[in-house]
């Protein structure tokens, strides 16, 4: 009764608007208080756990990856990127759009974070779009839209902190994610091609690259594809484990960018500051669901839900279609990392009971988190776009149209992957 009381009590101060993880940590607490009896067992509860939550050496994949993929964004490599393939699809209806996809694909890679992505084309892609005649309002949806795979196609750090939270692979998660990740940028690039030849209205102008993006050239490509083929086949090689790749890659990366002259001590500092801030934010949200999921355990929650969701009969594909809808409602008013901490100690023991695979499991999670990227009234990735352009005057409203298609390409997406888990599996082997 405490523990689903503690539920309760963390759902209401997190739509209270209490930080997610002063709430997780701080309701634990009382949580342990009033199952013990004994304030100095529950303050040793906390502190243990807290402490064990990233003590652990394959935390450390954490601010590896995000400078890695600060060091990407500031170099100007992602601009590259978009113009050297925006560049070779001139004659495609809708190919600048097009482009924006694949390119955020490219840059997915070597980032791993959406937020970076949305941030990076915003200023790169939208004026370019704009300004070769594409709908404001199709050129901002699109950038939010494919800014998602960011955080899909490894590395990626909401598979990350899925690992951390379940105890399991990265590495399988991360090649886990390469086949929903490619599906969703194919459904991404086929529904831009049709509506370029249904409505070409959206598209009218003289789709051409302009400025200084017209003479990028195209070998700069190849330090881009080199890093993410260094780190992705490092470890999918067993060369190397995700954390050594998160060092070569940041390594790899900073050696670019000073190699090509795109950073300098400035730059530099601010990247080093960002991913302090960055690594911080995540340690403490971890800490919190640390000790939020060892409460839930010792109250004996997750074994009565486990045990009422086997009983019930509602079976593996159910409780997966159930679990996405509860995650994609969620991401209407909680951020990605947020959702996750909250959902996945709960649910994770009863997908073991059901049998459902762990990389199955981490990639619905994702999906489904990622769809409230985009939906309102807390799409993260809207409001940074919208943010980015605010002086262009691009307005929320906007952003939300053009992204709602997208947001629906995911849901079709997800439940795809739901239905055929081997779009997850296949390449795990499992």
């Amino acid at each position: 009764m405490i523990g689903y009381l503690s539920l309760a009590a963390i759902g209401v101060a997190i739509y209270a608007g209490m930080h997610v993880a002063v709430a997780l940590a701080g309701i634990s607490f009382l949580g342990m208080w009033a199952i013990t009896g004994k304030t100095a067992l529950a303050l040793n509860f906390v502190a243990l756990a807290g402490t064990d939550s990233i003590a652990e050496y394959s935390f450390g994949v954490v601010p590896l990856f995000v400078l890695m993929g600060l060091a990407v964004s500031e170099s100007g490599l992602g601009r590259d990127t978009f113009a050297i393939i925006a560049r070779s699809m001139r004659g495609w209806r809708g190919g600048l759009g097009v482009a924006t996809v694949l390119s955020n694909a490219v840059f997915a890679a070597i980032t791993g974070i959406s937020i970076a992505s949305a941030a990076v084309f915003s200023r790169v892609a939208v004026p370019q779009m704009v300004a070769a005649g594409t709908s404001r309002t199709v050129a901002v949806g699109t950038v939010a839209g494919s800014s998602v795979l960011g955080m899909l196609i490894p590395p990626s750090l909401l598979l990350i902190l899925f690992a951390i939270l379940t105890d399991s692979s990265v590495g399988d998660l991360f090649l886990g994610g390469v086949g929903p990740g490619l599906v969703l940028a194919l459904a991404f690039g086929v529904y831009l091609t049709l509506l370029g030849w249904v409505r070409p209205a959206l598209f009218d102008g003289p789709r051409t690259m302009g400025g200084a993006e017209e003479t990028t050239p195209t070998v700069l490509i190849v330090p881009v594809l080199g890093l993410a083929a260094l780190v992705l086949g490092g470890i999918y090689g067993g060369v190397f484990t995700p954390t050594e790749a998160g060092a070569v890659g940041a390594a790899a990366a900073l050696g670019l960018a000073f190699a090509m002259r795109r950073i300098g001590g400035a730059g530099a500092w601010r990247m080093a500051v960002q991913t302090g801030h960055i690594t911080a934010a995540v340690c403490f949200l971890i800490v919190g669901a640390s000790i939020y999921s060892r409460m839930l355990a010792f109250s004996g929650v997750p074994a009565s839900v486990t045990q009422w969701a086997v009983a019930s009969g509602i079976g593996p594909l159910g409780f997966l279609f159930l679990f996405a809808l509860i995650v994609a409602a969620m991401g209407t008013i909680l951020d990605s990392s947020s959702i996750m901490l909250v959902t996945v100690p709960l649910a994770f023991p009863i997908t073991q009971e059901l049998g459902i695979d762990v990389v199955h499991f981490g990639l619905v999670t994702v999906l489904a988190v990622e769809i409230g990227l985009l939906t309102p009234p807390l799409g993260l990735s809207v409001f940074v776009v919208q943010a980015t352009l605010r002086e262009e005057g691009v307005t929320l409203g906007e952003v939300f149209r053009g992204a709602a298609p997208f947001a629906t390409i995911m849901a079709v997406v997800l439940c795809a992957v739901i239905l055929v888990p081997e779009i997850a599996t296949g390449l795990v082997g499992r």
